[in-house]
């Protein structure tokens, strides 16, 4: 079931919402939304830089696969 939402149905709704919360308080939500927006999108920026850096790194690293020596464990008598 699609909503259709006429623009003068958007506009009705606009100014009760201007009416009820003002528009400072509209422009700090505004300005608050826009800042967490802004933020998640250079962490997930940052994210698939580092991402792109180690898948980098592994194709150039020449790992040993053969296991690790366990350390003898002597006792002393």
């Amino acid at each position: 079931m699609p909503f259709n939402i006429s623009p003068g149905s958007l506009l009705l709704i606009l100014v009760i919402v201007l009416v009820i919360f003002g528009t400072k308080k509209l422009r700090n939500v505004g300005s608050d939304l826009g800042g967490a927006v802004k933020g998640f999108r250079s962490a997930m920026n940052e994210a698939d830089e580092t991402a792109e850096q180690l898948g980098d790194e592994t194709k150039d690293a020449d790992f040993d696969s053969t296991p690790a020596e366990e350390p003898s464990k002597e006792k002393d008598a």
